[in-house]
């Protein structure tokens, strides 16, 4: 059999086609949970948020996150910080269904413990955002374990 001009534009056309299809396929199955689910809603009180780290930043001693034998360890300020509270936020980007929140509960030296059987291996971004003393705190960072 003899292809035309003819044909082989539509040969052309349909195979166009069937990729587009299967990339619009693909996509609708692909995972975005790396994003967010209110993040305009986030995005417009960043200014608390920014107030929130200036806060943080000023503290002579800030709190200190860090990785132990025994788990993860956070170290609170007392002196300006009296009876601290809020949350601690577990995030782990590369799986949102790992996420968790614990509340802030430090002993009376100020130190709190998560111990490393809650945690799986790999990059865990720690998100405190606390209060004490008449102010709010945030603080951010990576812990690898």
């Amino acid at each position: 059999m003899k292809l035309n001009w003819g044909t082989s534009i539509a040969i052309f056309y349909i195979l166009f086609a069937a990729t587009m299809v299967g990339f619009v396929i693909k996509s609708k199955t692909y995972d975005n949970s790396l994003v967010t689910d209110d993040y305009y809603a986030k995005d417009l009180a960043y200014q608390q948020q920014y107030d929130k780290m200036a806060n943080s930043q000023a503290l002579a001693a800030d709190l200190a996150i860090g990785k132990v034998a025994d788990g993860v360890q956070f170290i609170f300020p007392l002196k300006e910080a009296q009876q601290p509270s809020g949350e601690i936020l577990f995030y782990r980007a590369s799986d949102k269904s790992k996420d968790f929140t614990l509340k802030v509960a430090p002993d009376s030296n100020g130190l709190q413990l998560v111990p490393t059987d809650k945690l799986s291996p790999g990059r865990w971004t720690v998100k405190v955002d606390w209060q004490g003393g008449g102010k709010e705190f945030y603080k951010e960072q990576v812990v690898i374990l």
